[in-house]
């Protein structure tokens, strides 16, 4: 952050208040994180009911990656077709989260926003519940993996958008804005989204499949294969292009949308384009991963206590921050249990429900 940027300092200074004057630097702090995210995903395809040491993981990774074909048997099975998706997954998932978190925040001015809370995942997952029943009604093989994935993924888009855009009306009746209000929105839309997707769930007649989109709705990344990871992949990098091009914009709506205006922002714009990025993340990783709650809310405020709020840094720090936390948290989830896997979002609900009522108490704090 430099103070020839007109809006990067005052929009940091309004939104850093009350946090610590002294912050990190984004050059060394992305390179720690780089390191902290490689290690972790070395743990996570080593960890697991057979654990294969890290020496034995990188040389079956070396071999596919050189074009070479290791020797035949099951740890080349296990690392390469198995755990390497899903680490990799989880590492673009949290990526994803951490980059809706902190662009949502920004959009609505609220530290307590994320997608989970306000309804946008919920919207995103009945979406992509609604289209895999009704192709089920149909006679269709519709699932997060089959070649009809796309569709999911749009379905999943439409709900997202939709649910956000609910959310924000809402919001904004009688012409002001209230960020708790914005909150009490999401949760309720959010439970009432929810309700319905359940109701659509136990319409089906396939009994395992009931249980796998449960499973699904609680967040998963069992399923993951490497036909799964082109799509989220490329949705995160433009996603992630996209909003740090608009990152001066967002900076500016820190401090309210007159401000942002006479700045030079054109706010309604700048609006529009970032509810369309977030609800195609939103819709895209919830295709492929399920509601998984708390991470865009806990990531952005973990790097803007370390970075600031200069967007610009923000960012890119959020989706590697995103990454790291995912793919330990996923780890975690299918290591914890002796032979049974926990759904994701019950190990983000015991980190992010006690950093929700934190900032809760800090919210009050300072009115």
């Amino acid at each position: 952050m430099t103070s020839a940027d007109p809006v990067a300092a005052p929009a940091a200074e309004a939104h850093d208040r009350g946090r610590p004057a002294r912050t990190l630097r984004a050059g060394p702090l992305a390179v720690a994180l780089a390191v902290a995210l490689l290690l972790a995903l070395t743990a996570a395809v080593s960890l697991g009911s057979v654990d294969i040491p890290p020496g034995e993981v990188w040389s079956v990774v070396a071999h596919h990656l050189a074009g070479r074909t290791p020797e035949p048997g099951t740890r080349d099975l296990i690392v390469w077709q198995l755990r390497v998706p899903r680490a990799l997954l989880a590492a673009v998932v949290g990526a994803g989260l951490g980059l809706v978190g902190t662009a949502v925040q920004a959009l609505v001015r609220n530290p307590l926003a994320d997608p989970y809370l306000l309804g946008i995942s919920s919207g995103a997952s009945l979406g992509a519940v609604a289209t895999i029943v009704l192709g089920t009604t149909l006679g269709l093989q519709v699932s997060f993996n089959s070649a009809l994935g796309l569709t999911v993924s749009l379905a999943a888009f439409a709900g997202a958008l939709a649910a956000f855009s609910l959310v924000w009306l809402m919001a904004r009746r009688g012409g002001g804005f209230s960020p708790l209000r914005l909150v009490l929105a999401g949760i309720g839309i959010a439970q009432f989204l929810g309700g319905i997707t359940s109701y659509l769930v136990l319409q089906t007649r396939d009994e395992q499949q009931t249980r796998g989109v449960l499973f699904w709705l609680m967040g998963s990344l069992g399923g993951a294969v490497w036909a799964q990871l082109a799509l989220p992949a490329a949705a995160v990098a433009i996603g992630l292009a996209l909003l740090q091009a608009r990152a001066r914009g967002l900076n500016a709506m820190l401090m309210g949308d007159e401000t942002a205006a006479g700045l030079g922002v054109d706010v309604a714009r700048l609006r529009r384009e970032v509810f369309v990025v977030t609800s195609v993340l939103t819709g895209v990783l919830v295709a492929v991963s399920g509601a998984i709650g708390f991470v865009g809310l806990m990531v952005p405020h973990v790097c803007r206590l370390l970075l600031g709020g200069d967007h610009r840094r923000l960012l890119p720090l959020s989706a590697l921050t995103g990454a790291l936390l995912l793919v330990v948290v996923d780890t975690v989830a299918r290591t914890a249990l002796d032979g049974q896997e926990l759904p994701i979002g019950v190990v983000t609900a015991v980190l992010g429900a006690p950093t929700l009522l934190y900032l809760l108490d800090r919210r009050l704090e300072h009115k």
